[in-house]
């Protein structure tokens, strides 16, 4: 035990007291909680570095010619985007073929566009990615002639109008034609003409066959054809082997009488090929805007018609290019919580404030655990850093001379006004007592010893 002090000893250990008190001290408070500030700035930093910004106002998509399918779809979906505040600017092209290049280059301004499949080749499409398929592009083969005719290869030696350079009919068309042993050059003449020139080519007799697909191949179009004496429609009798062979392909089946019911138009199950129609954007499309766009596509072309059942589309169908994270995301969970209970503007603001939010309160709610320990750590060091000059001070009292012992009392005088000028929290008030009192038996003791 340690040896009281004498009345004198306490009223001159009294006097010697010049410790501040206090409830808390601020500075050790603050320097506790530094590293947990620092991480939490260090995370904000991180989740601002990796956040997307805000959504832009006006984005642009590549549809194809002033009316077209693709086109009008496009008007139906700006409406849409502009009940969100998001304005579509419609930017007119050439078709599948044309809108590709354009979201390949960055000049170009364009974000998304409308790309039938099969149409790639050797664009690369590493930076592209899909939204999801939004229809069927039937491959729809006329021809005139009474011989029904169910493969391409039968169509050698005739003329056959493939669609216009540059379209991604004709690039579609090549592909086929060539997977049956007919390509340019040879004994059947590719003609460069699509759509109602095609049509009407073929209804006055001036060709052999067209390859109508997109626009060209529109339900009441097909209808009015297979209406028009001497012309029919190519039954694809390998159409389960085209979609196998070729990825971008789906077999259609076009039911008996679905064009005219009292005419029986067509007269008997007719197969098809088709690829689908994509909505293709830049991989740096904001996540916000994808959701938007799908909801768009969701609302225009998911009803049901000859070619596809209600709800059918969109649909991510993976084929020539990758469904994006954003788009996988939606169509397995929908939208946000915010997304799909606030307006669009402001659910967005919410999206991203909290992804700043989250990362400080993740690390708060441990830190405010952490920093009372922090903190009774730093005040407790303050005076346990005494304890060992103490130690060493009574060890040196054990072989100290005569000499040397005012030497020692005098180190032990300044250790004692050290540690009565400590400012000190009232919580740890008693520990501060202790080391004076554990002061005062190493004096009891050098002053024994003399």
């Amino acid at each position: 035990m340690a040896t009281p002090l004498n009345p004198a000893e306490l009223k001159q250990s009294a006097i010697n007291i010049k410790t501040r008190f206090v409830a808390i001290s601020w500075r050790d408070l603050a320097i506790s909680f530094g590293p947990i500030a620092l991480l939490a700035i260090i995370a904000v930093w991180l989740a601002i570095w990796f956040i997307h910004p805000a959504p832009p106002k006006t984005i642009t998509i590549a549809t194809g010619p002033e009316h077209s399918n693709f086109w009008n779809t496009a008007q139906k979906y700006s409406k849409i985007m502009a009940s969100n505040g998001i304005t579509l600017k419609i930017v007119t092209s050439e078709g599948s073929l044309d809108n590709l290049r354009k979201l390949n280059d960055p000049k170009s301004g364009v974000d998304v566009g409308f790309v039938q499949g099969g149409v790639a080749g050797d664009i690369p499409i590493d930076e592209l990615v899909s939204l999801g398929s939004v229809a069927y592009v039937p491959v729809s083969v006329f021809y005139r002639g009474h011989k029904a005719l169910d493969r391409l290869s039968e169509l050698e030696g005739k003329r056959v109008a493939i669609g216009l350079q540059g379209s991604g009919s004709r690039v579609l068309a090549l592909t086929l034609l060539k997977a049956n042993g007919i390509e340019p050059g040879g004994k059947t003449e590719l003609l460069d003409m699509g759509g109602d020139e095609a049509a009407q080519a073929l209804t006055d007799g001036k060709i052999d066959a067209a390859f109508l697909m997109g626009d060209s191949a529109s339900p009441p179009t097909m209808g009015k054809l297979l209406r028009t004496p001497g012309v029919r429609l190519l039954d694809f009798a390998q159409a389960s082997a085209y979609a196998r062979r070729f990825s971008y392909l789906n077999e259609l089946r076009i039911p008996k009488g679905v064009f005219d019911f009292g005419k029986n138009i067509p007269n008997r199950d007719m197969r098809l090929i088709a690829p689908t129609a994509e909505l293709v954007a830049r991989e740096d499309l904001h996540p916000a805007l994808s959701d938007l766009l799908i909801d768009a596509a969701k609302e225009v072309n998911g009803g049901a018609n000859v070619l596809q059942r209600a709800g059918e589309f969109p649909a991510p169908l993976a084929h020539e290019f990758r469904i994006s994270d954003d788009a996988t995301r939606y169509y397995k969970s929908g939208k946000g919580f915010f997304y799909r209970t606030l307006p669009f503007w402001l659910a967005s603001l919410v999206d991203r404030t909290l992804v700043v939010v989250l990362p400080i309160i993740l690390l708060l709610i441990p830190g405010f655990k952490l920093v009372p320990l922090l903190y009774g750590w730093r005040i407790k060091s303050r005076i346990y850093r005494w304890y060992g000059t103490l130690i060493a001070l009574e060890r040196a009292a054990v072989t100290h001379t005569p000499e040397e012992q005012a030497h020692l009392l005098k180190r032990l005088d300044h250790i004692e006004e050290a540690v009565n000028r400590m400012k000190m929290p009232l919580a740890f008030a008693d520990q501060f007592y202790v080391l004076r009192e554990h002061i005062g038996f190493v004096r009891s003791r050098l002053v024994n010893r003399s």
